[in-house]
């Protein structure tokens, strides 16, 4: 992995937030589900209030941009044809690297919490 086009990578909240996500978990995930699941991070509401417009919007992002970039970097692996994605070797120390970035620069009563 090229460190520099890792940083790029997680640079960006989204695909921070996928990365943490799949740590979570060993099954594969669909762009649909984590769509839901970070519109309602971002939205700061539960994801049974997730509305159509929040999560296609998310669901776009992801499946244009975001998935494909972290796929590309070997962070995930990212099935376009059934637009699912799973948990890839670099996963698990991509997402521990960034719970620790987040404990250093937690800011109590913070709006970002990625």
């Amino acid at each position: 992995m090229d460190p520099a086009s890792v940083f790029d990578a997680v640079s960006n909240s989204r695909r921070r937030r996928v990365i943490l996500s799949l740590s979570r978990t060993s099954e594969a995930v669909t762009a649909g589900d984590l769509a839901v699941e970070i519109a309602a991070i971002e939205n700061e509401i539960d994801p049974s209030q997730v509305g159509s417009d929040e999560r296609t919007s998310v669901y776009i992002a992801l499946t244009q941009t975001h998935l494909e970039t972290l796929d590309a970097v070997d962070a995930v692996d990212y099935d376009d044809r059934s637009k699912t994605v799973s948990s890839a070797d670099a996963t698990e120390p991509l997402a521990e690297y960034i719970r620790r970035l987040q404990t250093a620069c937690y800011i109590p009563g913070s709006e970002e919490t990625t």
